[in-house]
């Protein structure tokens, strides 16, 4: 699975985008990042407070609980202010 990552979220991990093989028991965007914040510290810090960082499956928002099933590419950014 293409993961994709944005602003400060790329610049915490240290790289704009990676495939990686997801592991079975992660079935939603959740799951995703839970496991990513294992991987390493950079992962850790991006991911810190969860709950801010915003995702996309395949270039649609979608919310934490969404699953993974047949998604391509999943996008990891921060929240967006309009102006």
């Amino acid at each position: 699975m293409k993961l994709v990552y944005f602003a400060w979220v790329r610049e915490r991990i240290g790289v704009a985008e990676e495939t990686v093989e997801v592991p079975h028991e992660a079935r939603t965007v959740a799951d995703l990042v839970n496991w990513l914040r294992g991987r390493d510290e950079g992962y850790e810090m991006a991911f810190e407070n969860a709950a801010i960082v915003r995702a996309a499956i395949d270039h649609v928002h979608v919310k934490p609980e969404a699953s993974l099933a047949g998604a391509r590419e999943i996008a990891f950014f921060p929240p967006m202010t309009g102006g």
